[in-house]
């Protein structure tokens, strides 16, 4: 059975659950990371030396790092469907996300950060303001690239849109102002439609540090 070692709720770890189920696959979450520990132990260390998740063991193959456990997963369990059988569409999933790695996931992470994992009275306007404007300002480049298409790499849903999906659901559920992005809008609407999607990824995550961790807490004693 695949073994997916992380949290629930990490950012990292999200597109990794969601893609598994996208698959059906049989997989067991082990929950470790944060509070949960685990990752100073023998056995982790000798799968991830980095000690960090996400990390998989698939049979007796380990393997670490979000956006390479996705591309595994899909080529290994979805050869040329979430994995596109033609090399020049799938480059071009594999290029969104390395976008979503390189640019989309540091400015809408740091809203987050600004508002839902901090205290209200320790919030800073300007500085949430300034974060949702250049988040807004990355995800313009992905409104245009979806003028063109419905989904990153084409017509069809790949593992292209899932780390960017994943993103997407942060961005689109803080408490900020958003300027309009409709092609980013309809894509984010189809994903919403899929069962692992509102699953894994549409969890709510809270609006205070504390809500967040009490969210973490009943993933452990519901053994999620």
């Amino acid at each position: 059975m695949l073994e997916i070692w992380g949290r629930p709720y990490s950012s990292n770890v999200i597109p990794v659950i969601w893609t598994a189920e996208e698959l059906g696959l049989d997989y067991k979450l082990k929950l470790a990371g944060g509070s949960f520990g685990q990752l100073d132990t023998p056995q982790f260390g000798k799968m991830n030396p980095n000690r960090l998740i996400p990390t998989i063991r698939d049979g007796d193959f380990a393997l670490w790092e979000s956006h390479v456990i996705v591309r595994y997963l899909c080529a290994q369990y979805s050869p040329g469907i979430l994995c596109p059988e033609n090399i020049q569409q799938r480059a071009i999933a594999d290029q969104w996300m390395e976008w979503s790695g390189s640019r989309a996931f540091t400015p809408v992470i740091q809203m987050f950060f600004a508002t839902v994992r901090t205290e209200p009275d320790e919030r800073v306007p300007d500085k949430v303001k300034t974060l949702a404007g250049e988040a807004a300002q990355v995800l313009a480049i992905l409104e245009e690239h979806l003028a063109r298409q419905p989904y990153v790499a084409g017509d069809e849903f790949t593992m292209g849109d899932i780390p960017l999906g994943a993103v997407a659901y942060r961005y689109f559920n803080v408490d900020v102002i958003r300027p309009s992005l409709p092609n980013v809008e309809a894509w984010y609407a189809k994903l919403c439609e899929r069962p692992a999607y509102q699953k894994h990824v549409m969890r709510f995550f809270g609006t205070n540090p504390d809500e967040w961790q009490a969210l973490e807490r009943a993933c452990a004693a519901e053994g999620d």
